[in-house]
């Protein structure tokens, strides 16, 4: 079977992107697993696959490169609304068509995400964070089965929870933009040895679905830099809801105001969280590699 798949990346953050309006992939698992191989496969970080929806205009769905579906990517996302714009819409003339192309409708597990041309960039409403701990599913109960101190006030949120990790206190804020996320404050991103303790806490038992863990460092009120380990991907050059997540959890500890930059070793990710209406807006790129074929 030969199969036609899209090369895209944002900011590094690397994607196999696949036209599967008609439905007939199946084993997707093992389908990410394969295609997201940097060495027996194409390489990326994760697989899209686009669909129909019947509830927006059109569906995502995520697979990491491990295998896992995800809830939502906000790198993903633009990949795949970049990809729509050039190559499903662009013959699209009439008046009607011209102010559709100008927004799109996307179908994610996370909810519907609305995406929108801004020049060369595409901004993404990814909504409203959520904080409750059981909501993020951040385990609350006794001790958290044996991991640090009960969290207090979960339901507020986890917010500079100590969480110890290899004899190592880690003050963990937790964020979900779609998908859960722990975000740590330190004062030298570089200097974190992030492959020792990115898959140690994304896989501690206080997140029994896993999580994405950010590493920050504080530049000045609006300005972060930030490297990510990724749930079931590892460490990427860029994550877009971890970066979103990341600008909620330093506004929440008061470090930042509510509009940053966040610097990510692919490059730079505009994030706004306007108080008006709890929203976060996400701008950045997204960039076609080449398209292939592959025989599987």
């Amino acid at each position: 079977m030969k199969l036609q798949f899209t090369k895209m990346h944002s900011l590094g953050n690397d994607f196999v992107l696949i036209d599967d309006r008609s439905e007939k992939l199946e084993q997707l698992p093992q389908l990410a697993i394969k295609l997201c191989d940097r060495r027996f496969g194409i390489g990326a970080d994760q697989l899209l696959l686009m669909r129909h929806s019947l509830i927006a205009d059109f569906n995502m769905r995520i697979f990491n490169a491990d295998g896992s579906e995800v809830e939502m990517c906000g790198n993903g996302i633009r990949c795949l609304g970049q990809y729509i714009w050039h190559e499903i819409l662009r013959s699209r003339t009439t008046q009607k068509n011209k102010l559709f192309i100008d927004t799109i409708a996307i179908e994610t597990l996370a909810g519907i995400k609305h995406l929108k041309k801004t020049g060369s960039l595409i901004e993404v409403d990814m909504g409203e964070p959520v904080l409750e701990a059981e909501k993020i599913s951040v385990e609350t109960g006794q001790r958290a089965k044996g991991e640090g101190r009960r969290v207090k006030n979960a339901e507020q949120g986890v917010i500079n929870y100590p969480l110890k990790i290899n004899g190592k206190i880690f003050k963990i804020t937790c964020v979900s933009m779609g998908n859960p996320h722990a975000v740590i404050v330190v004062k030298d991103v570089m200097k974190v040895p992030l492959e020792n303790y990115g898959p140690v806490i994304e896989n501690n038992k206080i997140f029994p679905k896993r999580t994405n863990v950010e590493f920050i460092q504080i530049l000045d009120r609006r300005n972060i830099k930030m490297r990510v380990w990724e749930r079931g991907a590892g460490e990427t050059m860029a994550c877009g809801t971890g970066a979103s997540a990341s600008a909620v959890a330093s506004a929440l500890l008061g470090l930042t105001g509510r509009k940053v930059t966040v610097h990510l070793p692919g490059g730079k990710l505009q994030i706004d969280w306007p108080a008006k209406d709890n929203h976060v807006f996400m701008t950045g790129d997204a960039v076609k590699v080449f398209d292939g074929i592959i025989e599987l």
